[in-house]
């Protein structure tokens, strides 16, 4: 009887394809883990972004830059992580 907890198109690969699915994941999981980094640093950064946008002269903000910098690369890595850990969706 066939594992119901695989998808149906993933019950029937090789060794080989089995392997590679694997390292997609480990790849996924590995850019989610980055994109949570990101998120926490981009959390404690703030506090001196106020700060930064509020003292700071003109346009001269580098912590809002360096904020906005590691809010981007949370979504992007978060986004790219779930994609590689899911997979494309086949339609047969």
């Amino acid at each position: 009887m066939p594992n119901m907890n695989i998808p149906a198109n993933e019950r029937n690969l090789t060794p080989a394809q089995v392997e590679a699915l694997d390292k997609r994941r480990r790849r996924g999981l590995t850019c989610q883990v980055l994109a949570g980094q990101f998120a926490f640093f981009a959390v404690l950064l703030l506090v001196w972004t106020g700060q930064d946008l509020t003292y700071g002269p003109g346009w001269v903000h580098p912590m809002f830059y360096y904020n906005v910098l590691a809010g981007l690369l949370a979504v992007i890595f978060g986004i790219y992580g779930t994609y590689l850990r899911r997979g494309r969706v086949h339609e047969y």
